[in-house]
């Protein structure tokens, strides 16, 4: 072993050591990378900056662009309503319909690519169901990378694998397009059962966000206003005595709760922030926000039906789409010396009052009788989109961020055609998947489906800047032959082994090689090896060479594959949350796949 080759092992461990105590973030191990493999001659510094080109990172940014257009557009909450559709509020369904539907996805687009377009899709149905986004995008992300094995154009191994299969001058049979599918299929159902089954156990719980532990208002609003409560769904039941107006219900001053929005005819009807003249009937839907306390008492009073969670109202009042927010009067307001009944808040903006903190004092009941004045604060619950007309306007000021923004809907088909010209370019003319992806990024922005700093501000730096960093550190094991050495020294010491055991040793080496080093140089050095010694041991060749192009996926123990690093700041992972998950995900994969290799191929 060279001097070199030791440095290299070197800063293996140092970078595993740095993943795993967490003391700095992992873009910064990635930055450190780039800074120490130079400095210690392992690669050149045109090498150690080169990740921030490579095809792989200018990718994962195209890609992101692309999927920020098209959830700007909304057409990413049309998917939404799909799977909320079949799957409601169940983890498990919920879990199994994104992870299954990127991992076929994957088999035809890169899975780096199928897990960017779904992210912002996964991350909205978390936020509307309440379940924390880790649960959701860990088994997302792990299913992206096992779907890449369906097809032989999911993932760069199996991309390279054919023209790889040369030995001794000898050109080995080709697999077609779906020779790896039932095999992949084998490891994408294996995926999912693991989740389904362990996956309360092994998943993170995530961070909580406002919105599951205070309802549709932030932390410092629900201390400010503890007694406003949260949202609640009623149901009227047809044995009401309507119609009744809201006003004669009288439900605000004895009950202190307010009706944000009605739904009748089978939810075919919506109205939103009622006013005191609208009318309830048999069979609607209320969604009111009170407390827990007064609620129960309203329905015992009335004889209503409490629901355990919003149905009819579990997208229109989803925290992607409304909230509750704290406005303060200016001194140029038009509200001054003026009621909230005149202002028209309900009428002009469909926005409900629920308090008003007026002379020192939180108000909830009589609020269209307050005359208000500059300085009073108002509790409103509404569109996040109405929000947003009201914050240019100069009546309020917003004490908060406004979370929701204005979508462009008309923009919608525009968004679908570049998405759908860049998987053309990719799949139908070969064109490269960075510029094929980048051609669709830069056509949203050209055609105004998002601004360029829009585009900027929804790239997630520190994937990419961790995935750079660590491309040079592959380079390093291949520019001082460390992963040749190490290799070549493990299939020396096998000696003559069985074929089964032959190809455990194969997986086992590619996989531990795919965690730190290109899954492309991996599969580049191991199949050449695997392919002599499966001769030397009376085995098939393709078969080990197919091993460790399907092995090269098996990277889930670390956040250093493209997919893991894409999730790992939406889903507020540590590097302990990828080994826990991880370590079991990767047991079973290597398992799965030696036996489904065994079964359809023979050993």
């Amino acid at each position: 072993m060279t001097p070199a080759m030791e440095m290299v092992m070197a800063v293996l461990v140092m970078t595993i050591i740095l993943f795993v105590v967490d003391w700095v973030r992992v873009d910064v191990v990635g930055l450190i990378m780039m800074i120490v493999l130079p400095l210690l001659g392992l690669v050149t510094p045109e090498q150690a900056i080169s990740g921030l080109s490579s095809n792989a990172v200018v990718s994962i940014i195209a890609v992101i662009i692309i999927g920020a257009g098209l959830d700007k557009t909304g057409a990413m909450n049309t998917l939404s309503r799909v799977i909320l559709r079949f799957a409601g509020n169940n983890e498990g369904r919920i879990v199994t319909c994104i992870a299954g539907t990127v991992a076929l996805i994957s088999g035809l687009v890169q899975n780096i690519g199928a897990a960017a377009l779904f992210l912002p899709a996964a991350k909205r149905i978390a936020n509307q169901t309440h379940i924390p986004p880790g649960r959701i995008l860990m088994p997302m992300a792990f299913l992206a990378i096992i779907g890449g094995c369906l097809t032989l154009v999911g993932s760069s191994p199996l991309i390279l694998l054919n023209d790889l299969m040369v030995v001794g001058g000898e050109h080995y049979e080709h697999f077609g397009l779906f020779s790896v599918t039932p095999i992949g299929l084998c490891l994408v159902a294996a995926g999912l059962a693991y989740f389904l089954i362990f996956g309360k156990l092994i998943l993170p719980s995530g961070a909580v966000t406002d919105e599951d532990a205070h309802g549709p208002m932030s932390k410092l609003l629900a201390n400010t206003y503890a007694g406003v409560g949260t949202l609640f769904e009623i149901k009227i039941p047809d044995q009401y005595k309507g119609p009744q107006s809201l006003a004669a219900l009288r439900i605000r001053p004895l009950y202190f709760c307010s009706v944000v929005a009605i739904r009748r005819g089978k939810g075919k009807q919506r109205i939103m922030a009622p006013g005191q003249d609208e009318h309830v009937y048999a069979g609607d839907h209320l969604a009111v926000v009170g407390s827990e306390e007064h609620v129960r008492l309203l329905i015992k009073d009335l004889n209503w039906i409490l629901l355990p969670e919003l149905s009819h109202f579990a997208e229109d009042l989803s925290p992607n789409n409304v909230g509750i927010m704290e406005a303060i009067v200016t001194p140029r307001s038009q509200l001054r010396g003026k009621t909230l009944a005149q202002f028209g808040a309900r009428r002009r903006f469909h926005i409900t009052p629920l308090a008003i903190f007026h002379n020192n004092a939180i108000v909830v009941s009589g609020l269209s009788e307050i005359v208000l004045q500059a300085g009073d604060a108002l509790l409103l619950h509404g569109q996040w989109k109405m929000f947003h007309l009201l914050k240019d306007k100069p009546d309020l000021v917003f004490t908060e961020k406004i979370k929701g923004e204005i979508l462009r809907k008309d923009k919608a088909t525009t968004a679908v055609f570049w998405l759908g010209l860049s998987l053309t370019m990719i799949l139908g003319f070969h064109v490269q998947l960075s510029i094929a992806l980048l051609t669709g990024a830069v056509g949203m922005i050209l055609t105004k489906v998002l601004s360029v700093d829009e585009a900027y501000a929804s790239v997630d730096w520190m994937t990419i800047f961790l995935l750079a960093g660590l491309i040079p550190l592959g380079m390093a094991f291949e520019n001082t032959g460390t992963a040749r050495f190490i290799a070549t020294a493990i299939m020396n010491t096998l000696g003559t082994p069985e074929p089964l055991v032959l190809t455990l040793v194969i997986a086992l080496l590619t996989s531990f090689f795919t965690l730190f080093a290109s899954n492309v140089g991996a599969t580049v050095l191991l199949v050449p090896l695997a392919m002599n010694m499966a001769n030397q041991v009376g085995m098939d060749p393709r078969v080990a060479a197919l091993t460790v192009a399907l092995a090269a996926s098996n990277t889930f123990i670390l956040p250093t594959h493209q997919v893991n690093a894409l999730v790992m700041r939406p889903g507020h992972f540590t590097t302990g949350d990828f080994v826990r998950a991880g370590t079991g995900m990767t047991l079973i994969y290597l398992a799965v796949m030696i036996g489904a290799t065994a079964l359809f191929y023979g050993l």
